[in-house]
């Protein structure tokens, strides 16, 4: 049996890019019901919803989740956790898995792997990857790619095709994908004790130049163990187009 861990969602109503995107609708149902129901089937011990908006308590009110309201001013969605874990008074030693509020088809074969990859790895934080399908995606600066060392952890995370191939790419910059470029999957695991040590560092030199949290963590020294996850992590939900595409995605999955 794996150690018991949380699966905390940061759920903030005020989504510049897709207002209001934890109660868009897919199926009938709120983004936010559709995460944490896929938490609640990775067994997880506790699933929890941090928020900032009465509207997203009230549509929860009937859900088997732990609802915790959370100031409207933080900087990030791991902020808004910390807060959570404070309130709930979690201990230092619980394993928290850090799950997007955006993710409505999050596996929970991958959501499980993330929370054993910590235990496992020994690290202060745990992340999945996957390989890339498209060289498109590659490209994608909304696709954040990452580099691992041969012990499995993580040596950079950026919105560039890293490592950059040089030969390859001066020849053809849609040079096929064999040379194991990772996409980095957004999901976290760590450890309360160190999700409050991490909050409390200000934003790092190269978190503000890519604008990924995850490089704090690695500028101050800590170690983050990467993995292959063990099944697909579909799409998340990031405007409305993508909306569109989880709507007829669950449509025929409900065939």
């Amino acid at each position: 049996m794996s150690q018991p861990f949380i699966v905390a969602i940061p759920a903030r109503h005020g989504a510049s890019r897709l207002p209001g995107k934890p109660l868009r609708l897919i199926g009938g149902e709120p983004m936010v019901l559709h995460v944490a129901r896929r938490a609640l089937a990775a067994g997880a011990e506790q699933v929890v919803v941090a928020t900032d908006d009465a509207r997203i308590v009230e549509a929860l009110r009937e859900a088997p989740v732990t609802v915790c309201m959370t100031r409207p001013d933080h900087a990030s969605g791991t902020d808004r956790l910390a807060e959570c874990a404070a309130q709930l008074g979690w201990s230092d030693d619980t394993v928290v898995v850090n799950l997007q509020g955006d993710e409505p088809f999050a596996p929970p074969e991958g959501i499980r792997a993330v929370a054993d990859l910590l235990l496992d790895a020994g690290t202060e934080m745990a992340t999945l990857a996957a390989p890339f399908d498209d060289t498109e995606t590659l490209f994608d600066p909304n696709a954040v790619k990452v580099v691992a060392s041969a012990q499995g952890h993580a040596l950079y995370f950026s919105r560039a095709p890293v490592p950059w191939h040089r030969d390859r790419f001066a020849q053809d910059r849609l040079s096929p994908l064999e040379q194991g470029w990772l996409r980095h999957i957004g999901i976290y695991a760590y450890r309360v004790g160190f999700l409050r040590r991490f909050t409390a560092l200000p934003p790092a030199r190269l978190e503000r130049i890519e604008a990924l949290e995850q490089l704090r963590a690695l500028e101050a020294g800590y170690a983050i163990a990467v993995a292959a996850t063990p099944v697909p992590f579909p799409p998340g939900v990031d405007t409305e187009d993508d909306l569109a595409r989880a709507e007829a995605r669950f449509a025929e999955e409900a065939r």
